[in-house]
Protein backbone atom coordinates (compact mmCIF):
# COMPACT_ATOMS: atom_id res chain seq x y z
CA UNK A 1 0.00 0.00 0.00
CA UNK A 2 2.45 2.54 0.85
CA UNK A 3 4.65 1.68 -1.61
CA UNK A 4 1.56 2.29 -4.18
CA UNK A 5 0.65 5.52 -2.98
CA UNK A 6 4.63 6.87 -3.07
CA UNK A 7 3.86 5.92 -7.10
CA UNK A 8 0.85 7.65 -6.84
CA UNK A 9 2.52 10.56 -5.72
CA UNK A 10 5.75 10.59 -7.84
CA UNK A 11 3.67 10.12 -10.92
CA UNK A 12 1.88 13.17 -10.08
CA UNK A 13 5.36 15.05 -9.13
CA UNK A 14 6.68 14.01 -12.52
CA UNK A 15 3.90 15.44 -14.41
CA UNK A 16 4.99 18.70 -12.96
CA UNK A 17 8.57 18.18 -13.23
CA UNK A 18 7.51 17.35 -16.99
CA UNK A 19 6.52 20.54 -17.10
CA UNK A 20 9.74 22.35 -15.50
CA UNK A 21 11.91 20.31 -18.02
CA UNK A 22 9.39 21.94 -20.62
CA UNK A 23 10.74 25.44 -18.78
CA UNK A 24 14.11 24.71 -18.93
CA UNK A 25 14.73 23.71 -22.26
CA UNK A 26 12.79 27.17 -23.33
CA UNK A 27 14.56 29.16 -21.29
CA UNK A 28 17.79 27.24 -23.14
CA UNK A 29 16.33 27.82 -26.50
CA UNK A 30 15.61 31.79 -25.78
CA UNK A 31 12.00 31.32 -25.95
CA UNK A 32 11.01 32.26 -22.28
CA UNK A 33 14.24 33.72 -20.56
CA UNK A 34 14.60 33.54 -16.86
CA UNK A 35 14.44 37.56 -16.51
CA UNK A 36 11.02 37.02 -18.37
CA UNK A 37 10.12 34.61 -15.94
CA UNK A 38 11.07 37.17 -13.20
CA UNK A 39 8.88 39.77 -14.29
CA UNK A 40 5.95 37.70 -14.51
CA UNK A 41 6.27 36.59 -10.91
CA UNK A 42 3.74 39.02 -10.13
CA UNK A 43 1.27 37.82 -12.25
CA UNK A 44 1.60 34.43 -11.05
CA UNK A 45 1.84 35.96 -7.24
CA UNK A 46 -0.67 38.76 -7.54
CA UNK A 47 -3.00 37.64 -9.85
CA UNK A 48 -3.21 33.74 -10.76
CA UNK A 49 -2.09 32.51 -7.41
CA UNK A 50 -4.89 35.40 -6.37
CA UNK A 51 -7.72 33.30 -7.95
CA UNK A 52 -6.70 29.68 -7.44
CA UNK A 53 -6.97 30.93 -3.47
CA UNK A 54 -10.46 32.61 -3.76
CA UNK A 55 -11.85 29.80 -6.07
CA UNK A 56 -11.06 26.95 -3.81
CA UNK A 57 -13.56 29.40 -1.35
CA UNK A 58 -16.09 29.99 -3.41
CA UNK A 59 -15.98 25.94 -4.64
CA UNK A 60 -16.44 24.66 -0.82
CA UNK A 61 -19.62 24.18 0.52
CA UNK A 62 -19.63 25.40 4.18
CA UNK A 63 -19.55 22.75 6.69
CA UNK A 64 -18.44 22.74 10.12
CA UNK A 65 -15.78 20.39 9.30
CA UNK A 66 -14.37 22.48 6.68
CA UNK A 67 -14.36 24.79 8.98
CA UNK A 68 -12.50 23.21 11.29
CA UNK A 69 -10.03 21.85 9.00
CA UNK A 70 -9.14 25.45 7.88
CA UNK A 71 -8.78 26.69 11.44
CA UNK A 72 -6.22 23.30 11.60
CA UNK A 73 -4.47 24.05 8.59
CA UNK A 74 -3.67 27.63 10.20
CA UNK A 75 -2.44 26.55 13.47
CA UNK A 76 -0.46 23.88 11.42
CA UNK A 77 0.87 26.91 9.40
CA UNK A 78 1.75 28.69 12.44
CA UNK A 79 3.34 25.34 14.00
CA UNK A 80 5.47 24.49 10.98
CA UNK A 81 7.17 27.86 11.05
CA UNK A 82 7.79 27.82 14.30
CA UNK A 83 9.34 24.87 14.50
CA UNK A 84 11.18 25.73 11.51
CA UNK A 85 12.51 28.80 13.43
CA UNK A 86 13.99 26.67 16.58
CA UNK A 87 15.13 23.51 14.79
CA UNK A 88 17.20 25.86 12.19
CA UNK A 89 18.45 28.81 14.50
CA UNK A 90 21.21 26.41 16.02
CA UNK A 91 22.45 25.52 12.41
CA UNK A 92 23.25 29.03 10.90
CA UNK A 93 24.76 31.37 13.96
CA UNK A 94 27.79 32.12 12.08
CA UNK A 95 29.00 35.91 12.06
CA UNK A 96 32.17 35.31 9.66
CA UNK A 97 29.93 34.52 6.99
CA UNK A 98 26.31 36.40 7.34
CA UNK A 99 25.48 36.55 3.77
CA UNK A 100 25.17 32.66 3.10
CA UNK A 101 24.06 31.67 6.72
CA UNK A 102 21.09 34.29 6.17
CA UNK A 103 20.09 32.35 2.84
CA UNK A 104 20.52 29.19 4.38
CA UNK A 105 18.42 30.30 6.92
CA UNK A 106 15.78 31.18 4.85
CA UNK A 107 15.61 28.81 2.71
CA UNK A 108 15.84 25.89 5.57
CA UNK A 109 12.69 27.63 7.06
CA UNK A 110 10.18 28.81 4.57
CA UNK A 111 8.54 26.74 2.14
CA UNK A 112 7.63 26.66 -1.50
CA UNK A 113 3.98 27.09 -0.23
CA UNK A 114 2.56 29.19 -3.30
CA UNK A 115 4.35 27.42 -6.73
CA UNK A 116 4.72 23.99 -5.58
CA UNK A 117 2.47 22.77 -2.80
CA UNK A 118 -0.41 24.46 -4.39
CA UNK A 119 -0.53 22.64 -7.51
CA UNK A 120 0.34 19.57 -6.20
CA UNK A 121 -2.63 19.63 -3.72
CA UNK A 122 -4.77 20.13 -6.38
CA UNK A 123 -3.51 17.40 -8.08
CA UNK A 124 -3.61 14.85 -5.70
CA UNK A 125 -6.50 16.20 -3.52
CA UNK A 126 -8.42 18.60 -5.19
CA UNK A 127 -9.48 22.00 -4.28
CA UNK A 128 -10.44 20.82 -1.04
CA UNK A 129 -6.62 20.90 -1.11
CA UNK A 130 -5.86 23.71 -1.98
CA UNK A 131 -8.63 25.24 0.48
CA UNK A 132 -6.33 23.98 3.30
CA UNK A 133 -2.94 25.20 1.89
CA UNK A 134 -4.23 28.40 1.68
CA UNK A 135 -4.44 28.81 5.45
CA UNK A 136 -0.94 27.76 5.44
CA UNK A 137 0.14 30.77 3.21
CA UNK A 138 -1.56 33.03 5.18
CA UNK A 139 0.72 32.19 8.13
CA UNK A 140 3.71 31.84 5.28
CA UNK A 141 2.68 35.86 4.42
CA UNK A 142 3.12 36.30 8.37
CA UNK A 143 6.10 35.21 9.19
CA UNK A 144 8.28 35.20 6.02
CA UNK A 145 7.36 39.15 5.66
CA UNK A 146 8.28 39.08 9.54
CA UNK A 147 10.96 36.72 10.70
CA UNK A 148 12.30 35.75 7.41
CA UNK A 149 13.17 39.77 6.46
CA UNK A 150 14.60 39.78 9.57
CA UNK A 151 16.58 36.34 8.87
CA UNK A 152 17.58 37.55 5.27
CA UNK A 153 18.43 41.03 6.79
CA UNK A 154 21.48 39.08 9.24
CA UNK A 155 19.43 40.06 11.97
CA UNK A 156 18.85 43.45 11.96
CA UNK A 157 16.99 44.54 9.13
CA UNK A 158 16.17 47.88 10.01
CA UNK A 159 19.74 48.81 11.29
CA UNK A 160 20.64 49.54 7.15
CA UNK A 161 23.19 52.05 6.04
CA UNK A 162 21.26 54.93 5.37
CA UNK A 163 17.93 56.67 6.40
CA UNK A 164 16.57 55.41 2.80
CA UNK A 165 17.36 52.28 2.92
CA UNK A 166 16.11 51.75 6.14
CA UNK A 167 12.69 53.18 5.51
CA UNK A 168 12.29 51.19 2.98
CA UNK A 169 13.25 47.73 4.89
CA UNK A 170 10.78 49.55 7.19
CA UNK A 171 8.04 49.32 4.65
CA UNK A 172 8.94 46.20 3.41
CA UNK A 173 8.55 44.68 7.06
CA UNK A 174 4.93 45.89 7.65
CA UNK A 175 3.14 47.00 5.40
CA UNK A 176 3.59 44.16 3.13
CA UNK A 177 2.92 41.96 5.80
CA UNK A 178 -1.21 43.11 5.24
CA UNK A 179 -0.87 44.46 1.89
CA UNK A 180 -0.15 41.25 0.18
CA UNK A 181 -1.24 38.50 -2.51
CA UNK A 182 -1.92 35.97 -0.20
CA UNK A 183 -4.03 37.44 3.31
CA UNK A 184 -5.99 39.34 0.78
CA UNK A 185 -6.99 36.37 -1.10
CA UNK A 186 -7.90 34.55 2.14
CA UNK A 187 -9.73 38.11 3.36
CA UNK A 188 -11.87 38.36 -0.20
CA UNK A 189 -12.33 34.18 -0.12
CA UNK A 190 -13.26 33.57 3.55
CA UNK A 191 -16.46 35.44 3.36
CA UNK A 192 -17.57 33.72 -0.02
CA UNK A 193 -17.05 30.00 2.08
CA UNK A 194 -18.74 31.32 5.69
CA UNK A 195 -21.77 32.86 4.27
CA UNK A 196 -21.87 30.55 0.99
CA UNK A 197 -22.44 33.60 -0.86
CA UNK A 198 -23.24 32.66 -4.52
CA UNK A 199 -21.39 34.50 -7.40
CA UNK A 200 -22.41 34.95 -11.21
CA UNK A 201 -20.82 33.40 -13.74
CA UNK A 202 -19.62 36.37 -15.04
CA UNK A 203 -17.25 36.50 -12.05
CA UNK A 204 -16.67 32.99 -11.61
CA UNK A 205 -15.87 31.60 -15.24
CA UNK A 206 -12.63 34.46 -15.95
CA UNK A 207 -11.62 33.45 -12.04
CA UNK A 208 -11.19 29.27 -13.14
CA UNK A 209 -10.04 30.30 -16.35
CA UNK A 210 -7.30 32.57 -15.07
CA UNK A 211 -7.04 30.17 -11.83
CA UNK A 212 -6.04 27.51 -14.63
CA UNK A 213 -3.20 29.18 -15.47
CA UNK A 214 -1.61 28.61 -12.24
CA UNK A 215 0.40 24.75 -12.54
CA UNK A 216 1.66 24.83 -15.84
CA UNK A 217 3.00 28.87 -15.66
CA UNK A 218 4.22 28.53 -12.11
CA UNK A 219 5.96 24.91 -13.18
CA UNK A 220 7.15 26.59 -16.37
CA UNK A 221 8.69 29.73 -14.52
CA UNK A 222 10.59 27.22 -11.74
CA UNK A 223 11.89 25.59 -14.98
CA UNK A 224 13.41 28.53 -16.43
CA UNK A 225 14.86 29.43 -12.72
CA UNK A 226 16.40 26.22 -12.79
CA UNK A 227 17.90 26.08 -15.75
CA UNK A 228 20.86 28.66 -14.35
CA UNK A 229 21.30 26.05 -11.21
CA UNK A 230 24.99 25.07 -11.07
CA UNK A 231 25.21 22.02 -8.69
CA UNK A 232 29.13 21.53 -8.79
CA UNK A 233 31.28 23.55 -6.50
CA UNK A 234 28.69 24.92 -3.49
CA UNK A 235 27.92 21.17 -2.93
CA UNK A 236 31.10 21.28 -0.42
CA UNK A 237 29.42 23.46 2.21
CA UNK A 238 27.48 21.19 4.93
CA UNK A 239 25.37 24.18 5.99
CA UNK A 240 23.64 23.19 2.88
CA UNK A 241 22.60 19.73 3.45
CA UNK A 242 21.45 20.89 7.04
CA UNK A 243 19.24 23.24 5.20
CA UNK A 244 18.05 20.54 3.30
CA UNK A 245 17.68 17.76 6.06
CA UNK A 246 15.37 20.17 8.21
CA UNK A 247 13.22 21.28 5.45
CA UNK A 248 12.82 18.11 3.91
CA UNK A 249 13.04 15.58 6.47
CA UNK A 250 12.90 16.94 10.00
CA UNK A 251 10.09 19.91 9.82
CA UNK A 252 7.68 17.18 7.27
CA UNK A 253 8.41 14.32 10.65
CA UNK A 254 7.42 16.68 12.85
CA UNK A 255 4.46 18.23 11.63
CA UNK A 256 3.41 14.55 10.09
CA UNK A 257 3.61 13.05 13.81
CA UNK A 258 1.69 16.05 15.42
CA UNK A 259 -0.95 15.81 12.65
CA UNK A 260 -1.44 12.03 13.40
CA UNK A 261 -1.09 12.47 17.58
CA UNK A 262 -4.10 14.79 16.98
CA UNK A 263 -6.28 12.33 14.70
CA UNK A 264 -5.96 14.62 11.71
CA UNK A 265 -6.45 12.53 8.62
CA UNK A 266 -8.05 12.45 4.86
CA UNK A 267 -7.90 15.23 2.47
CA UNK A 268 -6.59 17.61 5.47
CA UNK A 269 -3.31 15.69 6.45
CA UNK A 270 -2.59 14.91 2.91
CA UNK A 271 -2.72 19.14 2.15
CA UNK A 272 -1.11 19.97 5.20
CA UNK A 273 2.01 17.31 4.19
CA UNK A 274 2.58 18.67 0.63
CA UNK A 275 2.63 22.01 2.83
CA UNK A 276 5.16 20.98 4.80
CA UNK A 277 6.91 18.70 2.29
CA UNK A 278 7.30 21.32 0.15
CA UNK A 279 10.82 22.60 -1.01
CA UNK A 280 12.21 26.06 -0.53
CA UNK A 281 10.41 28.88 -1.41
CA UNK A 282 10.99 31.70 -4.26
CA UNK A 283 10.96 33.88 -2.00
CA UNK A 284 14.46 33.07 -0.75
CA UNK A 285 15.59 34.49 -4.20
CA UNK A 286 13.29 37.81 -3.91
CA UNK A 287 14.42 38.15 0.11
CA UNK A 288 17.92 37.93 -0.93
CA UNK A 289 17.63 40.32 -3.69
CA UNK A 290 15.62 42.50 -1.46
CA UNK A 291 18.49 42.59 1.58
CA UNK A 292 21.43 42.98 0.05
CA UNK A 293 22.71 39.34 -0.25
CA UNK A 294 23.50 36.92 -3.31
CA UNK A 295 19.91 36.02 -5.06
CA UNK A 296 22.16 33.65 -6.98
CA UNK A 297 23.51 31.85 -4.29
CA UNK A 298 19.71 31.66 -3.46
CA UNK A 299 18.86 30.14 -6.57
CA UNK A 300 21.05 27.89 -6.77
CA UNK A 301 20.09 26.59 -2.84
CA UNK A 302 16.40 26.89 -3.83
CA UNK A 303 17.30 24.76 -7.58
CA UNK A 304 18.95 22.07 -5.38
CA UNK A 305 16.68 21.48 -2.89
CA UNK A 306 13.94 21.38 -5.17
CA UNK A 307 15.73 18.82 -7.05
CA UNK A 308 16.17 16.88 -4.00
CA UNK A 309 12.33 17.02 -3.28
CA UNK A 310 11.49 14.87 -6.00
CA UNK A 311 12.65 12.01 -4.07
CA UNK A 312 11.59 12.92 -0.04
CA UNK A 313 7.86 14.52 -1.29
CA UNK A 314 6.48 11.45 -2.68
CA UNK A 315 7.66 9.39 0.28
CA UNK A 316 5.88 11.76 3.19
CA UNK A 317 2.96 11.41 0.92
CA UNK A 318 2.57 8.17 0.53
CA UNK A 319 2.84 7.97 4.35
CA UNK A 320 -0.12 10.15 4.64
CA UNK A 321 -2.72 8.58 2.09
CA UNK A 322 -1.75 5.42 4.19
CA UNK A 323 -2.97 6.74 6.89
CA UNK A 324 -6.81 6.08 7.40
Amino acid sequence: MLLHNAQLALTQLIVLYVIVGVGVAAERLGWFRAETARQASGLLLYVVTACVIVRSFYSMEFSRERLRGFLISAACGVLLHVLGILISEPFFRSSRDAATESVLHFAAIYGNCGYMALPLAQAMVGEEGVFYCSAVILSFQVFSFTHGAYTMAGGAPLRRKNAHTQSDAAQFRWKTLFLNAGVLSVVVGLPLFLFAIPLPELITKPVDFIAGMNTPLAMLMFGAYLSHTKLKGFLRSKKIFSALGIKLLALPALVMAALLAFGVRGALLNALLISASAPSANNTVVFAAKYGRDPGYAAQIVGFISIASIVTMPLVIAVGLSMK
